[in-house]
């Protein structure tokens, strides 16, 4: 176990394509997306709880937790966090594995990501806890394990633990690297208001649709590397219904082509608009644009998955 502070970066995510299939028996609807990590980014600190004197046999490995940053207000600082839970899942696979009982420790996490904004902020601060208790307990969790404990967390958490493309299926942990060719240059447009990915889905089950489940296209187009050819490809089956309940959407979609990205398309359940841009000139000129009457950011993608700082 370590003594000091263990920093970790949780990267976030864009769909460059989300096809949304029929709801299966466990209630999940069946995917088929192709991920890809962007630089925007979240970042999880953990630390030894020193003045703790509590056994993390009996309360816990995780004292306390805390949250700062954009929106920080939104997040919950206590067990219902999902890096609240990642650090305990660790510790208990830690012990199961012959582990040395562990000091209790303090989370913290700065927010850079949306919250609710569908670039999976949530999963990639569970994902970077895991990363950085792994480290903290002395890498007594194996790889496997880890991934195993992702996807109990939540469908992109294992996504957001490896980054780079992938394309995922199943409720979307089940994933395979996808070769991609060439940096990925966004604007980012994000909303004051999130939107619930349970409301989301439950809209695009209302409607008449055809799920788009072949990235045949998709991926051809990005073992190219032309931002030009992938702009064609990207597709949301959940823009329409993220649109249907947030229709200004669709005017900040509008804005960000006027303003000259390639494409835009709502990320994941939304409401956080994603822009391909051609360069990093054009993306930092759309988010100027649209930075007029949104809170924007530029990012590059793909990037790492969560890891701890220095390694």
């Amino acid at each position: 176990m370590t003594s000091y502070a263990i920093t970790a970066v949780a990267s976030s995510k864009v769909n460059l394509h989300l096809g949304v299939g029929n709801v299966r028996d466990d209630g999940y609807h069946e995917l088929v997306t192709v991920f890809q990590s962007l630089s925007l980014h979240d970042t999880i600190t953990v630390t030894p709880a020193a003045d703790d004197m509590h056994d993390a046999e009996d309360q816990g490995i995780v004292a306390t937790l805390s949250v700062s940053g954009d929106s920080a207000q939104a997040v919950p600082t206590d067990a219902t966090n999902l890096a609240w839970q990642a650090a305990e899942k660790m510790y208990q696979a830690h012990r199961r594995n012959g582990g040395a009982p562990a000091k209790r420790v303090h989370i913290a996490i700065d927010k850079g990501i949306p919250v609710a904004g569908g670039m999976a902020g949530g999963s990639a601060d569970a994902a970077a806890t895991l990363a950085a208790m792994a480290q903290y307990l002395g890498n007594t969790v194996t790889e496997q394990e880890i991934l195993s404990i992702a996807a109990q967390l939540g469908s992109d958490v294992p996504f957001t633990y490896l980054g780079d493309t992938r394309l995922g299926t199943g409720r979307g942990e089940q994933l395979v690297p996808v070769l991609s060719r060439g940096t990925y240059h966004w604007a980012l447009a994000f909303s004051a208001q999130g939107l619930s990915t349970p409301e989301v889905f439950r809209k695009i089950d209302q409607m008449d649709r055809q799920p788009h489940l072949d990235v045949t296209a998709l991926n051809a187009a990005l073992i190219t590397g032309d931002p030009h050819k992938v702009a064609a490809h990207l597709h949301n089956d959940l823009q329409a219904a993220a649109l249907s309940l947030r229709p200004e959407l669709r005017t900040i979609l509008e804005q960000g082509r006027a303003a000259g990205a390639l494409a835009g398309i709502v990320s994941g359940s939304g409401p956080t608009c994603a822009f391909l841009c051609e360069d990093a000139e054009t993306a930092q000129a759309v988010a100027a644009e649209l930075s007029v009457h949104y809170r924007t950011a530029v990012a590059t993608g793909p990037v790492r998955g969560a890891h701890v700082k220095g390694h």
